[in-house]
């Protein structure tokens, strides 16, 4: 982000009639009437007691440099001296908000006496999210310029210091701070939005359904906040013989490594499927992969995987732990596939078998796979899931009103999500394929 043109120097209150001239250097001289400061307002917004500003400088006599100041409520503010780094960090207490740092205070190490701004590059790295004022000569405008160009935000000239203009000066730093602050969050939130999109569509899977009669349609969730995947899984593709397989796969656990796991898993099957691998078989080698590749014995995955014959009226079924898929047909209430014969999550036991179920699915139907995410959510403020049986008649009541596709899973999610009372904790993938006659 263009850092903003620094001014060529600061404008003291004398010079544009507000107040008269200061004598010293130190503060108010003792002959004229003490001054009544510019109040300073919370950077939160409220009259907070106990404001206090942190000067760093190192003082050898011991007296201020900075004149009385008043916070918006009129209360003195404090100003708590640091004449070191080290001071200052055990200064740096919640209830400081602006720090003013002397640019001529000695560098912390000799390896940084040739940068003239390596105190204010420590002070800003010590405090990163703190407003930051430079204290310097009126004839160091150079270096004062430089300071701003590094992070502070703003610069003040020693021999012209007084309450009215530091009053202002804390004022706009705090300000500036914040909306520099904000500024560069919206544009992470950019970047971050767009490496999303970009790594959306490389991790993603793309339906290989080309030559296919039947419809695919897929909604996708992740649980975790600001998260692109979740360890939530699926992946549609057609083989040369005219077979469509699907699967919905679901990894233990919400982080990153499960989410790469599920990705790792995803091509894996894509790759053995393609390969001919099937049922049994196909399974037996995924849990391999897992295995191998999981970062701790005790994850597992559950997975369900269809193979629709090439005429598309029966399907092959295998079950890993994972609940079954949902089957809608015209005129005939939506309903769940067989459990009885299904095999343990993968990952589970060694050597374990996946029985292939035959299924009779008929000329035009809709198959909804899905994961655990859609039926775990709460009904409500109390400790009832919606389940199976009430994922079921909610599909039924929409498909009642005539939702298929898209429209279809993007009001199922909508709606478990509604019943929750918000998102949802865990990870949500839902896919569906439709055939008709």
């Amino acid at each position: 982000m263009p850092v903003p043109v620094p001014r060529q120097r600061a404008i003291p209150a004398v010079e544009s009639g507000q107040a008269p001239a200061a004598s010293t250097v130190r503060g108010p001289s003792k002959q004229e009437a003490p001054r009544t400061a510019e109040p300073v307002e919370n950077p939160s917004g409220a009259a907070a007691n106990n404001l206090t500003l942190l000067l760093i400088e190192d003082d050898p006599g011991g007296s201020p440099i900075v004149p009385e100041l008043l916070d918006a409520s009129g209360k003195p503010i404090r100003i708590r001296t640091a004449r070191n780094l080290t001071e200052a960090e055990r200064l740096l207490t919640d209830d400081v908000y602006c720090i003013l740092l002397d640019l001529a205070l000695p560098a912390a190490s000799r390896t940084d006496d040739g940068d003239e701004l390596a105190v204010l590059k420590h002070v800003l790295e010590l405090a990163p999210r703190h407003a930051v004022l430079a204290l310097t000569a009126s004839g160091d405008a150079e270096r004062a310029a430089e300071a701003v160009r590094v992070g502070a935000q703003d610069y003040l000239f020693r021999d012209e210091l007084d309450g009215r203009l530091l009053s202002r000066a804390i004022r706009y730093a705090v300000e500036r701070k914040r909306s520099d602050t904000a500024e560069r969050r919206l544009a992470e939130g950019r970047v971050r939005a767009q490496e999303n999109r970009r790594l959306e569509r490389g991790l993603l899977p793309t339906p290989l359904l080309e030559g296919s009669s039947l419809r695919f349609a897929a909604r996708y969730r992740p649980g975790r906040s600001r998260a692109l995947l979740g360890g939530d899984f699926y992946d549609v593709v057609r083989t040369p013989d005219g077979t469509v397989h699907a699967m919905i796969g679901d990894v233990c656990g919400h982080g990153p490594d499960e989410a790469a796991l599920g990705v790792e898993l995803r091509i894996a099957w894509r790759a053995l499927t393609l390969a001919g691998l099937c049922g049994d078989e196909l399974l037996g080698t995924l849990q391999q992969v897992l295995e191998h590749e999981r970062s701790d014995e005790e994850i597992f995955a559950t997975l369900c995987t269809v193979d629709i014959a090439p005429d598309g009226r029966r399907a092959g079924l295998c079950l890993a732990g994972h609940p079954a898929p949902l089957v809608a047909r015209p005129g005939k209430p939506a309903h769940l596939l067989p459990y009885d014969n299904n095999g343990p999550a993968l990952g589970l036991l060694p050597g374990a078998r996946w029985p292939r179920m035959q299924v009779e699915l008929g000329r035009e139907w809709s198959l909804m796979l899905y994961t655990d995410g859609l039926i775990e959510g709460h009904i409500g403020q109390g400790r009832e899931r919606l389940g199976q049986d009430g994922m079921v008649s909610l599909v039924r009541r929409e498909l009642s009103e005539g939702l298929a596709g898209e429209a279809l899973l993007r009001s199922v999610v909508n709606e478990v999500r509604e019943l929750n009372g918000g998102e949802l904790t865990d990870d949500v993938a839902v896919l569906l394929l439709d055939r008709s006659a």
